[in-house]
């Protein structure tokens, strides 16, 4: 038995070695691992929007902590512009086009300040790198077509008759974007796909970790809306990775 260690400890030493060799023969001829993609920080088109869906979260925060009938104005907005499953299933509405204005009214709207802020500090770092892509409005399109995206995901995922609001459709549209064209780019340069897909099931992980979390109240379908959205616009509007618009 001692012969053979002897014997077979130098050979596996080499097939380690020759490993350790083919492994950076291959390193030697791939693009890089880690993929940063341009951005355009402080684009007008991001800050404006920004303000703009702070805007009511603002206005509501304020006249609730000054007794100013804050509950009842939160009430009065989410009425007419939440989205609800219901005025597609036969609900009368409100107002002239509600059914449809929803579909986009509803990403101006948030539950609360820890809502708002989690999805606008999101906006703030993924729209830069939308704008260095396809400009502020290619931006100020694909923002509005992944929230469409993601309410739709909500109407044909979900029966709930709660009224849904908040910009993360249009935020995971950023992001399906955003990793559209870093797969582009790893194609491109040869790079391996292990980290976006790494990302990808780290993206599910979270959803279902917030969904247990916040006791199944996580609209994750808006989500996987509002992704898919984003990766069809990225698709179409920016073909191969020189294409711009």
């Amino acid at each position: 038995m001692k012969l053979l260690s002897r014997q077979h400890g130098p050979h596996n030493q080499d097939l380690k070695d020759l490993h350790r060799l083919e492994e950076s023969v291959k390193a030697a001829f791939m693009g890089p691992r880690n993929i940063t993609l341009p951005t355009h920080a402080n684009a007008p088109a991001v800050i404006w929007l920004v303000g703009l869906t702070c805007l009511a979260e603002v206005v509501l925060t304020l006249a609730e902590a000054g007794g100013l009938g804050g509950l009842g104005l939160r009430r009065w907005l989410v009425m007419h512009g939440a989205f609800w499953n219901g005025l597609l299933a036969g609900w009368e509405s409100l107002y002239p086009l509600q059914r449809e204005l929803m579909f986009a009214t509803y990403a101006l709207l948030h539950g609360g300040l820890l809502h708002l802020i989690g999805n606008m500090v999101a906006v703030l770092a993924l729209g830069g790198i939308v704008v260095a892509r396809i400009g502020q409005k290619g931006f100020l399109f694909l923002y509005l077509f992944a929230a469409i995206g993601g309410a739709a995901g909500f109407a044909l995922l979900s029966n709930s008759e709660s009224p849904m609001v908040g910009a993360s459709g249009a935020v995971f549209g950023l992001i399906g974007a955003w990793k559209f064209w870093e797969w582009q780019m790893r194609r491109h340069l040869g790079s391996p796909m292990q980290p976006l897909l790494q990302f990808m099931l780290g993206l599910v992980v979270l959803n279902v970790v917030l969904w247990l979390a916040l006791s199944g109240l996580l609209a994750w379908e808006a989500h996987l809306g509002g992704f898919i959205a984003g990766v069809v616009f990225a698709a179409i509007v920016t073909p191969n990775i020189r294409y711009r618009i």
